[in-house]
């Protein structure tokens, strides 16, 4: 949620890209007058990657209702695009915002506080139609450390469980100029570390004149903001990155060695019936080439659980490519069929052993992080501060800081790593990072 300062707040769900544009959304909403309204406004910014998020969000909202009877509440994201009927028919909800109508200051405008004559709850237009990606600019990111960047919205791709591209259309990309200007912008107010995010990153530039890669942006901005001190990458598809961003990976330090993989499964079939576009081998090669140039580097993965026609034999080979492509950040999903799918209409596999499944792939994660908890113990990293005393190191694993003290967050420390416990590390400063 971002902090309300008055009459408005936002609530956000899901990705990175939802948290950037809640920042974008808040300016918006505001610039529009929701804050001095009478009662003010709740505005929330729902996902729709499982049915569970949805059910996340109509139970915020009900939240919303009993907490600010008086306020509006208006409703946008991706299950407000995908499912504008689901929150149409919510008694709670005043307003309706489609993912491309929520960044714009005029579609807070459409309630009948505003003098609108023909009041129309749903504002959701066709996502498919909207052809370009614009710079928002975002001058900061309330009570975040590290600034998200979106370079890339919306996907080509049509893997068979997902419902994402409906609800954010086409892949389209953000010129690198504005991408760098944007990054610039929020160095030049102190942020120190630069998140890249979008719905497929590395499809970035497909779009472009000259379809240039993602490779080609990291290397633009590592050159022409050398005051960012940090620059990381959200989730990303192994099968495209590219020769330029390996390059980056192995020379440029500033690019962060944590790559998070959307992997899905383990098994070639399971990969084949979501239409996936690699194999297992590939993801196993990909991580030893990136280790070859950059040997620090940590690798999470989304893992989806219960694929219909998942056998035992089948979860199996998702169980082994933890260990065999060296994942230790796993995000686990057990599967949830969303409607209009394909895979909504496969062979599903039982509720009981999903969750088994599920089950035992977060305690291999565990096991995982676990190991690689107890190798850093004893070395030095540089870790920057979140609140008070935790922070990210630049694999992005949670450390405490010991003794205590209150730090601001953007602080860079050096720690002398001492201890974990299962979950995030624990040092001792040694001294302020330059």
């Amino acid at each position: 949620m971002i902090d309300k300062k008055d009459g408005l707040d936002v609530v956000n769900f899901g990705c990175r890209l939802n948290t950037y544009e809640a920042a974008v959304m808040e300016r918006e909403a505001r610039a529009a007058g929701l804050a001095e309204l009478d009662g003010g406004a709740v505005v929330i910014n729902t996902c729709a990657v499982t049915q569970s998020a949805v059910a996340d969000a109509r139970h915020a909202i009900r939240k919303a209702r009993r907490e600010r009877p008086d306020a509006r509440i208006i409703v946008s994201g991706c299950a407000a695009q995908t499912e504008a009927a689901t929150f149409e028919q919510m008694d709670e909800v005043d307003l309706v915002l489609g993912n491309e109508e929520k960044l714009h200051a005029n579609s807070y405008r459409a309630l009948p506080d505003f003098g609108v004559n023909q009041f129309e709850k749903v504002r959701v237009a066709d996502i498919f139609d909207v052809q370009e990606a614009a710079s928002h600019m975002v001058d900061a990111i309330d009570g975040r450390s590290r600034a998200f960047v979106q370079v890339q919205n919306g996907c080509d791709h049509r893997c068979t469980f997902c419902i994402i591209p409906y609800g954010r259309g086409n892949s389209r990309s953000v010129p690198a100029g504005g991408v760098v200007e944007q990054v610039k912008r929020l160095v030049g107010n102190g942020y120190k570390e630069a998140v890249l995010t979008g719905v497929d990153l590395t499809s970035w530039g497909c779009d472009l004149p000259g379809a240039p890669k993602l490779g080609r942006l990291v290397q633009a901005i590592l050159k022409q903001v050398p005051d960012l001190t940090r620059l990381r990458l959200s989730s990303i598809d192994s099968i495209e990155v590219d020769e330029p961003l390996m390059e980056a990976l192995g020379s440029e330090q500033r690019l962060m060695p944590h790559l998070h993989l959307s992997l899905q499964s383990g098994d070639d079939m399971i990969l084949k019936r979501m239409k996936r576009r690699h194999l297992r081998d590939d993801t196993i090669r990909f991580c030893e080439d990136v280790r070859a140039v950059r040997p620090d580097v940590m690798f999470g993965a989304d893992i989806i659980a219960g694929f219909p026609t998942e056998t035992d034999a089948m979860f199996d080979n998702s169980m082994r490519i933890v260990d065999e492509a060296g994942l230790t950040h796993l995000h686990v999903f057990p599967y949830s069929p969303r409607t209009g799918t394909p895979a909504a209409k496969m062979p599903p596999v039982d509720g009981a052993t999903i969750k088994r499944r599920a089950k035992a792939l977060r305690e291999k994660g565990s096991e995982r992080m676990n190991a690689y908890l107890a190798s850093r113990v004893g070395t030095t990293a540089q870790v920057l501060m979140e609140t008070g005393s935790i922070g990210r190191t630049e694999q992005f694993t949670p450390v405490s800081v010991d003794g205590g003290e209150a730090l601001d967050a953007g602080t860079l420390l050096d720690l002398q790593l001492t201890g974990h416990d299962g979950t995030r590390l624990s040092g001792t400063p040694l001294r302020a990072a330059a």
